[in-house]
């Protein structure tokens, strides 16, 4: 059976994702921004079709340029553009009976065997945009390489951009004058400074590539190149990866909105960051040894400190409470007084099953009743909230939280942000 994938990508989905609720941005530009509003790190296509309004950069330098040109801006709202993401991977995945989830606004899909392909993508297309309002690109072709590369001509080259397209509508020598014109940048796994390397050796189109001997890249570059240049040529080497990787390190940090100095304002920070970490540690059934804890001053400061201890666990643990308080012990020795604080974080690492983890002969065996409280308090984060149920120790302050003035809010997950009609 010949191999087909699909890439669904959710055009622009951060700035989709706050048009959903908002009918009266349609058309509008959109641009979201970083952590503590300090970047652009989504915009729509109306608004990165303006003239001289530089995207993907710091928010300051284009902020009066907003303003001019009526661009609504928003906060990053994780909770809401995760959600969203759940629920349109979810919608795709009744389309077929395989399913890779890439990225928050991506999927591979494995449509061997299906005989109405196209039929298939625009149906597809139109399910996630009646049931939750995204627009998505389907690109298809003989390996991830070719559907994702499709997915691209799908949105961006001109004849081709109504939303789907797949390699095999196009004969062999119509397929190489489209690759013709397409950068090898825009490659998948190609990177800048892969494409800037390839330009340098004349290799600067995805044709051009596809048709370059893969040993002699192999040996130039890497064998992964090697791979790519036989999945550009519709040989499949990469298979559908169904199944999340575990996580071998497990990382929670931020920068806080306003530099602290105080110790009680890392503490909440700290303890914050270990409980998420901590959450998704029990997710994926793991267990961790190793407790890192980093706190950074700013580093256009006086001597720009950087603090970074691991503490050691006497068996490994995925309990937030003794993980928090390895946290906790390791902030005490690493904290400095009269440092102006720009980022805090935590690092959970040698992970191992929960369910096959060696026990140490001289200590206690955990608790099966703390085991039952951890399960109790993801349950009731996961129904009524995220943050519902907190450490004491996060609640000593909350003035460390990131800024977030634009921020909208969490419609999907939040009963208090559900639209009302009056």
């Amino acid at each position: 059976m010949t191999t087909v994938y699909a890439l669904v990508d959710g055009n622009n989905f951060y700035a989709s994702c706050e048009r959903v609720f908002r009918p009266d941005l349609a058309g509008k530009p959109i641009v979201v921004l970083s952590n503590n509003d300090g970047c652009v790190v989504a915009a729509s296509a109306e608004a990165k079709a303006l003239a001289g309004l530089k995207m993907f950069g710091p928010f300051f330098e284009i902020a009066e340029a907003c303003r001019l040109h009526g661009v609504e801006v928003f906060s990053s709202n994780y909770t809401l553009y995760g959600d969203m993401s759940r629920r349109m991977m979810a919608i795709l995945a009744e389309h077929a009976p395989g399913q890779e989830v890439y990225s928050i606004d991506e999927c591979f899909l494995d449509l061997s065997g299906v005989v109405q392909i196209e039929s298939l993508a625009r149906k597809m297309r139109e399910d996630v945009r009646r049931r939750i309002g995204i627009p998505v690109s389907v690109g298809i072709g003989a390996s991830k390489t070719l559907a994702k590369l499709a997915n691209h001509v799908a949105k961006r080259v001109p004849g081709w951009d109504d939303g789907v397209f797949d390699w095999s509508w196009l004969p062999p020598a119509r397929q190489d004058e489209l690759m013709d014109s397409l950068p090898v940048g825009k490659v998948w796994g190609v990177g800048r400074k892969l494409a800037a390397a390839l330009e340098e050796i004349r290799i600067d189109t995805a044709l051009k590539l596809k048709q370059t001997d893969p040993r002699r890249l192999k040996r130039q570059f890497s064998v992964m190149l090697e791979r790519t240049v036989s999945e550009l040529n519709g040989v499949s080497c990469l298979e559908l990866d169904e199944a999340e990787p575990e996580r071998q390190q497990i990382i929670a940090s931020r920068s806080f909105g306003e530099k602290p100095r105080d110790f009680n304002v890392l503490a909440a920070a700290i303890s914050h960051h270990i409980s998420t970490a901590a959450e998704k540690l029990r997710g994926q059934r793991g267990a961790a040894r190793l407790v890192g804890v980093s706190i950074r001053a700013s580093p256009f400061g006086a001597d720009g400190y950087h603090g970074y201890t691991v503490v050691p666990l006497g068996q490994p643990s995925d309990d937030t409470l003794e993980l928090a308080r390895a946290a906790l012990a390791g902030l005490r020795a690493i904290y400095r007084r009269g440092h102006r604080y720009q980022k805090a974080g935590v690092i959970l690492m040698d992970i191992s099953p929960r369910d096959v983890r060696q026990s140490d002969l001289f200590a206690a065996p955990p608790d099966p009743r703390r085991q039952r409280l951890m399960q109790t308090m993801d349950a009731i984060n996961r129904g009524f909230g995220k943050g519902r149920i907190k450490l004491a120790s996060q609640a000593l302050t909350d003035n460390w939280e990131m800024r977030q003035d634009r921020r909208s809010p969490c419609y999907t997950t939040r009963l208090s942000d559900l639209p009302s009609v009056r």
